[in-house]
């Protein structure tokens, strides 16, 4: 008689979630995503073509997708919750745990298309998140266009400059423009910015819309302007821009600072922790291809180095086992001071 297993069959994930973090791209057509709350929905117009996508950077974030969720069961329900509730998210924790990395992850499995990437630094500003305007270089362009009068070509106004070839959308304000399906915006290090840009982007998290007021001052009512897409531009009309379905919106912060609290209860919070030995293990094969001998080593001394109270990123256990199994490395007194220096605890500053 054969013992019966009793094991517990596997829980299946919630109903709700639409995100499994697996990094598995649709297969056909992308998962539909829930429906907004009633006072998060948009109605922005015109909609815009389908977004381009960037396979390269989703695989120099990403690498080759392993079997199994890439978070935590509570990261997952946060970003499913994000998504539900069309609110964007405030991922903190310690440098190189994947903050940034998480964007990627939620573009590709839910087929997004191309993350819009906002570096934030101390002089980044709301309006260059939203767009830029070369007043400059509409004012040389109109003077050469006049210059060109004497032919004839500024008589009937042939030829004349157009405005909207001196606008171009920043990543926030593109992410804005009306998608069928909400774009990824990665705003990354907002701890960095000057310390009002985290009040100024209350009104666009807020109403999801903005004014460009150069072209609402224009007398055309339909506008063609430059976005952070390469190679693409989108129609604006009468200067406004409103989103059709809120960007998913993933903010990253290190910790320097605290933000104000109005700002802090327009996000969901989520504390990213660093990975386990397993998801460790998963990510070094996922970004080179295979699983090197010697890697558990590595990951054992990575992690005691973690629980010891260093400052680590995973990037640097990339780079230790690239180097360890490049052909001729030796494992002697030079190759060590070579592991130790890039395994160095980065809290200190050397």
């Amino acid at each position: 008689m054969t013992e019966q297993d009793t094991s517990a069959p596997p829980v299946p994930p919630p109903a709700w979630r639409v995100f499994h973090a697996t990094g598995k791209s649709p297969a056909g057509d992308p998962p539909a995503l829930p429906e907004p709350p009633p006072w998060r929905v948009f109605a922005g117009s015109p909609v815009q073509p389908e977004p381009p996508d960037d396979a390269q950077a989703t695989r120099r974030r990403l690498g080759v997708v392993q079997e199994g969720p890439q978070l935590r069961e509570e990261e997952i329900d946060a970003v499913n919750a994000a998504l539900l509730l069309r609110r964007p998210l405030l991922v903190t924790g310690p440098p190189g745990v994947g903050k940034s990395t998480l964007a990627y992850l939620i573009a590709h499995e839910l087929g997004l298309g191309r993350v819009l990437p906002w570096s934030i630094v101390s002089r980044t500003t709301l309006r260059g998140g939203l767009y830029e305007y070369d007043a400059i270089g509409r004012a040389q362009a109109i003077a050469a266009w006049r210059a060109g009068g004497e032919t004839g070509a500024a008589a009937d106004g042939a030829g004349a400059p157009d405005l909207g070839d001196f606008v171009t959308l920043g990543p926030l304000g593109t992410a804005l423009l009306a998608h069928a399906r909400p774009r990824v915006l990665l705003v990354d290090e907002l701890d960095k910015s000057d310390i009002d840009l985290p009040n100024d982007l209350l009104h666009v998290l807020e109403n999801g819309s903005y004014d460009i007021p150069e072209l609402v001052r224009s007398s055309v009512g339909e506008v063609s302007v430059f976005t952070d897409d390469p190679q693409r531009r989108a129609v604006i009309e009468a200067g406004r821009v409103e989103c059709a379905e809120f960007p998913v919106v993933v903010i990253t912060s290190n910790g320097e600072r605290e933000f104000p609290a109005a700002f802090r209860r327009r996000c969901l919070p989520l504390e990213m922790r660093p990975p386990g030995r397993e998801q460790l293990i998963s990510i070094v094969v996922s970004h080179l291809r295979r699983r090197p001998e010697g890697v558990s080593a590595l990951v054992d001394e990575f992690e005691q180095r973690l629980h010891s109270g260093g400052t680590q990123s995973v990037d640097q256990l990339l780079n230790a086992v690239q180097l360890t199994t490049a052909d001729g490395f030796q494992d002697d007194e030079d190759g060590r001071k070579l592991i130790e220096m890039l395994l160095r605890d980065l809290s200190k500053g050397r």
